[in-house]
């Protein structure tokens, strides 16, 4: 095995093992988080060759990728992609170069993709979205091989190492009584945890009540949980039973440990030694049968250190704790969830045909491959809880149209990757001319400077002559223009639209091709120059005339 490939990527991310646990054997991977037939998102492809230093081809036609724990799959089979592959190599201290041959498949990572990249360790931790043609999105990343049952029956959705590890926490403590802290970012998915343990324990058929502790004063918070006498406090008009009463014999989900008040916490903290409490008011003691189960995105141990939360209550609540990790952390999964909640809200509509494969498989995707990558760079600071509410507002605001498009403000929050990852490839650098012959990187050139961002603009601000001039400085290429000028995708069609000195790739007749395909040798690029529209639509049309560009 070639030794140093992953030894600098030993810390990647993930929940945390127990002492004496062996870390975890990471291997590249490629990751479908796009694709035209969209029942496909989440198949993968080991890159376990480039741990003994050999290379893997990927193309239309090979290798086949597949589902964790499945051994049947198929290849990319994307008709707009190249037969040429585009090839991954191993590099030096856990570095993965990416080879692209001129003329092949279209690649960017963050930007087009000349000769090869290469990524760094930390970048394969975090995960390089890589944009195909236009149509296909694969993310390169570290995983585990071993991946054990993909079967989800706890109804949480992912395959990534994180959630299949926090999956088998569940079904281990599930049937037990002990005490289960979940500990996560908020809108990670804590509740949804909670309820799995509650349906796979031998408490589910009793009731499951969950209730948040934020925000809440010590009486009502003190009310809220264990019951009150009337006139016990200001508002307390009527004897209340509380919810571990109301829970009895089933499960108490607590959220919000964190923010509960001290004398809240002392009296719950009675309540998990003693196996009773008192309701505000009375001078009974209540016994109690719940099975507790708190959640938390707080520092505990900070608050500890502050005073403001008891150590000892820490310890009875975390019987077993289970850190539940962010979206960030795994990104892999970013695709199969957005699908989910798109389908979600699909069915609503009753649109859900639109996720059904395509008849056309040279069709436009549903989910541009642009848009794609976009949510797999975004940092997810609201997690699950966000992706759920962006895949939403997408299918609500595209209602009508055939493929997802977003509205400014969405395309604002959202925003674009800071850098394009990976470094260029110097000339020869990566392969054995002498061996394998390989597609020739550009000489290497100085950086350029470091670009501000633009300014958003409206499109009404944009003339004729700008919008002629971005177009004609981004090789015609609508989205890159708009990007250029300041203004949201979607305005830039309007405005090419409604230009009587713009024509689009559709607008050409026949013999226009064919006459500019005779005079530029098939040359796509030179084709782009003289005809003046996208390459992308002018491969379409290419194509459709039986002519290989």
């Amino acid at each position: 095995m070639r030794e140093g490939l992953l030894d600098d990527v030993s810390t990647v991310s993930l929940p945390k093992r127990g002492a004496g646990e062996r870390a975890p054997r990471l291997v590249p991977a490629l990751t479908l988080i796009s694709h035209p037939t969209t029942q496909r998102v989440g198949e993968r492809l080991l890159l376990e060759e480039l741990l003994s230093g050999g290379e893997v081809p990927v193309s239309r036609r090979a290798p086949d990728f597949l589902r964790p724990g499945q051994t049947q799959g198929a290849p990319l089979a994307d008709p707009c992609l190249s037969r040429k592959p585009i090839i991954f190599t191993p590099g030096e201290g856990g570095r993965v170069r990416l080879l692209v041959e001129e003329g092949g498949t279209q690649v960017v990572a963050g930007e087009p993709i000349r000769g090869g990249r290469e990524f760094s360790p930390e970048e394969l931790a975090v995960g390089i979205p890589l944009e195909l043609a236009e149509r296909v999105v694969l993310l390169l990343h570290l995983t585990e091989p071993d991946t054990g049952d993909a079967h989800d029956s706890l109804g949480m959705v992912g395959q990534s190492p994180g959630i299949r590890r926090v999956r088998q926490l569940i079904v281990q403590v599930a049937g037990l009584e002990e005490p289960v802290l979940i500990r996560g970012e908020t809108g990670s998915g804590k509740e949804l945890v909670a309820k799995a343990i509650h349906k796979h324990s031998r408490r589910r058929e009793a009731p499951f009540l969950g209730v948040s502790l934020a925000a809440s004063t010590k009486e009502l918070a003190a009310a809220e949980l264990f019951g009150a006498k009337r006139g016990s406090h200001s508002t307390a008009t009527k004897d209340t039973d509380g919810h571990f009463r109301t829970a009895q014999g089933g499960t108490l989900f607590l959220d919000e440990v964190g923010e509960m008040h001290p004398e809240v916490q002392a009296k719950l903290l009675r309540v998990l030694q003693e196996k009773e409490m008192f309701p505000l008011g009375s001078s009974i003691p209540i016994p109690t049968d719940v099975r507790l189960v708190s959640a938390t995105d707080a520092n505990l141990e900070e608050h500890i250190r502050e005073g403001r939360f008891k150590e000892p209550l820490k310890y009875r609540l975390a019987g077993f704790e289970i850190r539940l990790p962010s979206l960030r952390e795994r990104r892999e999964d970013i695709g199969l969830l957005f699908f989910h909640f798109a389908r979600e809200a699909l069915e609503e509509l009753g649109e859900v045909w639109r996720l059904e494969e395509p008849r056309d498989p040279s069709a436009e995707p549903w989910l541009p491959a642009s848009l794609a990558a976009r949510l797999v760079r975004y940092s997810w600071p609201g997690n699950i809880r966000e992706l759920r509410n962006v895949a939403r507002q997408l299918v609500i605001a595209s209602r009508g149209q055939p493929h997802l498009r977003m509205d400014p403000q969405l395309e604002k929050v959202l925003g674009s990757a800071a850098t394009p990852p990976g470094r260029p490839l110097r000339l020869g650098e990566g392969w054995d001319p002498q061996v394998t012959p390989r597609p020739k990187a550009p000489p290497e050139q100085k950086a350029p400077p470091e670009q501000k961002a633009v300014p958003r603009r409206k499109p009404s601000d944009v003339s004729e002559q700008e919008l002629l001039a971005a177009l004609e400085a981004c090789a015609w290429e609508p989205k890159a223009a708009a990007d250029r000028l300041g203004i949201a995708r979607p305005s830039i069609y309007d405005k090419m639209d409604r230009s009587p000195n713009i024509r689009k790739a559709g607008d050409l007749t026949p013999q226009e091709l064919i006459d500019c395909y005779q005079a530029c040798q098939g040359n796509l690029d030179a084709m782009v120059q003289r005809l003046k529209v996208s390459k992308q639509g002018l491969r379409r049309r290419l194509k459709d005339q039986g002519l290989d560009a």
